[in-house]
């Protein structure tokens, strides 16, 4: 508490300085659709999501600050908190929410209304958000010295260091345009091929390496570590299990195969194989990988609960300063009836009672684990898919016995499961914001309503993006693997029905128990077992120029400011190639795609397309470097 009284933020509570402003809330709009359609994207893509708040918060220093000439950092800060919801919601929405397009595929139920996607991400959204605002004065204030919130932190610096906010800029919008162009180039208009596949005659396994930059972009930001677990990973189940597969079984049809494993081989080469069978492993070893992560959690997850609960003790009350009012706690407590009278109504969600009783208990637990958490290990080690997995399997088993069946039941499944990871997806990010917010003095109510707009604002977006992504290409598919998705669908199967090729699943379960006991991290392993290995490689290209920008031998603030300079040009290329392929998909859905294919007037050998997409490659590599290690800087 002593804390708490000594601790005085940037801008002082007596002050009042605009915070929501039409230019605030226009912007904030305009990049949480921008960053939540990029990351659902890259998500889908890749399995990962990369948080929006510093791209975000540069962006709004660069035009408020450097553009428009106003020196409002809370206006800023505004800007990034609704911003960064987006980001947050696409990545709960689309770790679950693609299964019923799987299904729909299949022709086990109808497609999901846009409607229904709507209105799962808002409610799913508003529940995080208004569990949030009564921990906020026992997490982010009573808690100040102990919880860390590292990105929260970081993002308040950023805010703070406004005066290179245009340079800042620059370097965000300049790799949005350039890795626009790359993916234009290699997509759009085909000049030059995304893939490199090398392979050994009479050896069934391949390697190889796409070239995009959204992807290199991702190995850069998690570092070399993350991005060399899931590189063996994928060299795992491409160069090891899948020659084991076609060697040893060649003759045999197995389930889910519906063909001699040599003649799928003929056919479609490795990747008919990591279809038809390696995606069941690595489910396997992903649903082992949360489901370890949230037991290894637990003691955490336990005491975080009840701290939280003991702290929460006149956490409600407003204070008199600006910087300690809230929403009003009796408009949070009739907005919370009122979401869960509407999870259980609504029709567009098929919950029953039952299920809306249990989306609120849960909710508030893990929007109360998640909340803490980040402020602990950050987003990124937030179990936040252990979580679905739990909720998703006791969720299945209540429903079940309570006498649910069919369809019906495993979409009400996946209804409470997607509401639930968008819950902690969303709490986890409205506590950071809280904590950039409390560190530079903004008004904690404002911050609120301004995540409240941010997640209506995404939530309407996300349900067309998801609708677009599927019409073009088709989750499960080589482009859009959807590994959290298809994991959960797995999962409401596996409880549904017990359909599901059990042996190739508990085959990635052990694995991920033998990785977990030599002390590697399952979850990226998982990932990088599930996902084709030329994007785990193209990953560990990003991963291994991180590593050699940290072993460079430069002063540490020198060191630091390429790093961060590195990060924020590889989040503008996630965002720059994630609204390209949005727009690729568009020309899809409306036939343009073939109309700016020119790869019908080219025709190279193999080596020489080779040689054209490693050269490509290694451009986009020297513009990482170029706006990084060789940016000039002011002394």
């Amino acid at each position: 508490m002593e804390q708490q009284k000594t601790f005085k933020p940037y801008i002082p509570a007596e002050k009042i300085t605009p915070e929501i402003t039409i230019t605030s809330i226009v912007m904030g709009i305009l990049l949480a659709v921008i960053f939540g359609a990029a990351n659902a994207y890259l998500g889908l893509r890749v399995g990962m999501t990369v948080s929006a708040s510093i791209p975000a918060a540069v962006i709004s220093m660069g035009v408020i600050r450097v553009l428009m000439r106003k020196n409002s950092i809370l206006e800023s800060n505004l800007v990034q908190t609704i911003g960064s919801a987006g980001e947050s919601l696409a990545a709960g929405a689309i770790f679950t929410l693609p299964a019923l397009f799987l299904w729909a595929a299949e022709g086990t139920m109808e497609k999901p209304g846009m409607l229904e996607i709507t209105v799962i991400a808002v409610l799913g959204g508003l529940l995080g958000v208004f569990f949030m605002i009564p921990l906020r004065n026992a997490l982010i204030v009573k808690e100040h010295g102990t919880l860390p919130y590292p990105e929260g932190t970081a993002c308040a610096e950023v805010l703070l260091a406004g005066e290179e906010g245009g340079s800042n800029a620059s370097t965000v919008f300049a790799g949005m345009g350039i890795a626009a162009i790359f993916k234009f180039i290699i997509d759009g208009l085909k000049l030059v091929a995304g893939e490199i596949t090398f392979a050994v005659k009479g050896f069934a396994g391949a390697i190889g390496t796409q070239i995009y930059p959204a992807v290199m972009s991702v190995g850069y930001i998690c570092g070399p570590r993350i991005s060399s677990y899931m590189f063996a990973g994928g060299l795992l189940s491409w160069v090891v299990l899948i020659p084991m597969i076609v060697l040893f079984g060649a003759e045999l049809i197995l389930y889910p195969g519906t063909a001699p494993i040599g003649e799928i081989f003929a056919k479609s080469g490795a990747a008919g194989i990591w279809s038809s069978y390696i995606r069941y492993i690595g489910a396997g070893a992903l649903a082992a990988g949360g489901i370890i992560s949230l037991i290894k959690s637990l003691p955490l997850i336990v005491t975080t609960f009840s701290g939280a609960m003991k702290s929460m003790k006149g956490a409600g009350a407003a204070g008199n300063l600006r910087t300690e009012r809230d929403l009003n706690m009796k408009i949070v407590i009739l907005a919370l009836a009122i979401l869960t009278l509407l999870v259980w109504l609504v029709p567009a969600i098929p919950v029953s009672l039952l299920g809306a009783i249990i989306v609120v208990i849960f909710g508030f637990f893990f929007a109360t684990v998640s909340s803490r958490m980040v402020g602990l290990v950050g987003s990124s080690n937030n179990p936040v898919s252990g979580m679905a997995i739990a909720t998703l399997l006791i969720a299945t088993l209540i429903l079940k016995v309570t006498g649910g069946s069919g369809a019906t039941m495993m979409r009400s499944a996946i209804a409470i499961g997607s509401i639930i990871c968008i819950v902690a997806a969303i709490a986890g990010d409205t506590s950071q914001d809280l904590k950039t917010g409390y560190l530079l003095g903004a008004t904690p109510k404002k911050q609120q309503i301004g995540e409240i707009v941010g997640v209506i604002s995404s939530a309407l977006a996300i349900g067309g993006t998801l609708y677009l992504l599927d019409s073009a290409w088709g989750f499960g598919s080589e482009q859009l693997a959807a590994p959290q998705a298809t994991l959960m669908k797995m999962i409401v199967e596996g409880v549904t029905s017990g359909n599901l090729p059990w042996n190739l699943v508990l085959i990635g379960v052990f694995i991920a128990i033998v990785v977990e006991v030599i002390g590697i991290p399952v979850l990226p392993f998982a990932i990088g077992i599930y996902l084709p290995v030329h994007l785990n490689a193209c990953i560990m290209v990003g991963g291994l120029v991180r590593l050699f920008i940290d072993k460079l031998k430069k002063d540490e603030e020198t060191k630091k400011a390429i790093i961060s300079d590195g990060i924020l040009f590889c989040s503008g290329m996630i965002a720059g190639e994630g609204l390209v392929g949005i727009l690729l998909a568009l020309f899809a859905v409306f036939g343009l795609d073939k109309m700016v294919d020119l790869s019908r007037f080219i025709s190279l050998p193999v080596w020489a397309t080779n040689v054209v997409s490693i050269l490509t490659f290694g451009l986009i590599v020297l513009c990482v470097l170029k706006f990084s290690l060789w940016r000039k800087r002011n002394k």
